[in-house]
């Protein structure tokens, strides 16, 4: 099944709106997901329906790693999923949800958390221990990329600097300072540059 034929995990950009729709980041994740990860709440579409859709948002998890201060910038390379980010500065590893990650219609919060654990370890090699915590949603309706994604951001604290790419689209990895991101802003991805620039914010969620 090739990238645009998989089905992908949305929920219905009715229950955003119901919820509380936003622009840019929500420190305040729970009350969504709590409805997104129930099994009556979200679906899974054909990738190449739900790219065009704009009545679904697309759930990404968004996985930001931290060690020492640093935060781990990578460049997306051409063989990257998502070909309208290629070439971009980025923070966030991660993906969509697929229906592999179960078999069934719909997912729980459990599955969530395996499939994001499991989209991990295929794009990073790490070595040493982390843990994880979810920080906040990330919306933004004002690209044709962001108007059918809702990020879920995921901060990862590793034990260890010693992280290595686990695929080709995944280039030029670095532990980089907050300020170095930031003076890179221009060159990164839209959700990157949202969370760069509430970066103090976010550490203290």
């Amino acid at each position: 099944m090739g990238k645009n034929d998989e089905n992908v995990l949305v929920v219905p950009r009715a229950l955003f709106d119901q919820l509380g729709a936003f622009q840019g980041l929500n420190k305040d994740p729970k009350p969504y997901l709590d409805r997104f990860l129930d099994r009556e709440q979200n679906l899974f579409l054909a990738r190449s329906k739900a790219e065009d859709d704009p009545s679904y948002k697309q759930l990404i998890p968004y996985a930001v790693f931290v060690h020492d201060g640093k935060i781990l910038h990578y460049v997306r390379g051409g063989s990257s999923g998502e070909k309208r980010l290629v070439a971009k500065g980025s923070i966030g590893i991660g993906g969509h949800v697929n229906d592999t990650d179960e078999g069934f219609s719909s997912i729980d919060a459990d599955t969530y958390h395996n499939a994001v654990r499991r989209e991990i370890s295929e794009e990073l090699k790490i070595e040493g221990a982390w843990t994880e915590r979810i920080v906040a949603l990330i919306n933004d309706d004002s690209t044709e990329v962001g108007s059918v994604h809702l990020g879920v951001v995921h901060l990862i604290t590793l034990e260890t600097n010693e992280v290595a790419a686990g695929e080709t689209a995944i280039d030029q990895l670095l532990f980089l300072s907050p300020e170095e991101i930031k003076a890179r802003s221009d060159s990164l991805e839209t959700w990157s540059r949202i969370i760069i620039a509430a970066w103090d914010d976010l550490r203290a969620v």
